[in-house]
């Protein structure tokens, strides 16, 4: 098949041998993970999670509970920065604006039909918009994983660049939901999509239903994000979601994209980690004793 999303994909050069891809994460692993494993390098993973609550069972009064924790952290915690954000669903934008005292704390909401994709697509458009106005400064959406499988990747795109017109100034994160595209050449060419779409970021899974984050994963993302970096000049950032819950996994990632995108993109402006379990387990290492913050 020969179109300008094919094209575009055959163009780029990013590795996709998985046994390459391996070798590659195993390397930059061995040589660097230990120097990353210090309370400096803990604190500034901290100040890159995306806190997270999306289940069933959340109310107005939990999530309400879940952002004054947040807000108290300033104050109990004053030598650390806090999380970079909370996510709830979009219904919930609006209790967490309404709430959170702290600025440098972003909302964020998923979107779009989360976590399957699937629905109509002025269902999905409608969503996001919603979400935006009620408060969201960051929404997060699921490619649609059963179309770019058919080969259909026009629309693929299209849904990304409508739900991005959606957004108006809120950044859009695209979660590839790479335990479902399997394969580093899979992952490399939604990669390629999203963020010709106008992906803000790119982010690995929804945690839901597939396998969660990989660092193979990571490292195929990474890659493909440098190559656009230097094709385009835009800065387009990593997030790495499910079940990331250890401090040595989130230095893991840390590493990884360290080693192929460089310091610049270790603040929570182009790094994040979507977690629940992984604040209290950070902040345990950080202060050196159990802690049950969150």
């Amino acid at each position: 098949m020969s179109d300008k999303y094919h094209d575009t994909v055959a163009a780029s050069k990013v590795i996709t041998d998985d046994e390459a891809v391996k070798k590659a994460v195993d390397e930059i692993l061995e040589k660097h993970l230990d120097e990353n494993m210090n309370v400096e390098v803990y604190k500034s993973i901290f100040n890159c999670i995306d806190l997270t609550t999306l289940s069933t069972t959340d109310s107005p009064q939990s999530v309400a509970d879940f952002t004054e924790r947040v807000n108290a952290f300033d104050n109990e915690y004053p030598a650390l920065k806090n999380v970079a954000a909370i996510c709830v669903y979009p219904n919930f934008a609006q209790v967490v604006r309404t709430v959170l005292d702290v600025t440098d704390v972003k909302v964020a909401c998923v979107s779009g039909a989360f976590p399957s994709s699937q629905s109509f697509l002025e269902v999905k458009v409608a969503e996001t918009a919603l979400a935006v106005a009620s408060g969201a400064d960051e929404i997060d959406i699921v490619l649609n994983v059963g179309n770019y499988l058919d080969g259909d990747w026009e629309e693929v795109c299209d849904e990304i660049s409508e739900q991005k017109h959606a957004c108006r100034d809120a950044h859009l994160k695209v979660i590839l939901e790479t335990g479902a595209l399997k394969s580093a050449e899979n992952i490399r060419n939604a990669s390629v999509l999203a963020m010709y779409s106008g992906a803000d970021f790119i982010k690995t899974s929804t945690g839901k239903v597939y396998d969660g984050a990989s660092l193979e994963a990571a490292y195929v993302m990474a890659q493909a994000i440098k190559e656009y970096h230097e094709t385009t000049g835009n800065k387009v950032g990593f997030k790495a979601a499910g079940g990331v819950s250890t401090t040595v996994d989130a230095v893991k990632y840390y590493t990884v994209i360290k080693e192929v995108l460089g310091e610049e993109w270790l603040d929570n402006g182009l790094f994040r980690i979507g977690a629940s379990r992984l604040a209290n387990n950070l902040l345990g290492d950080i202060l050196g004793e159990p802690v049950k913050y969150f």
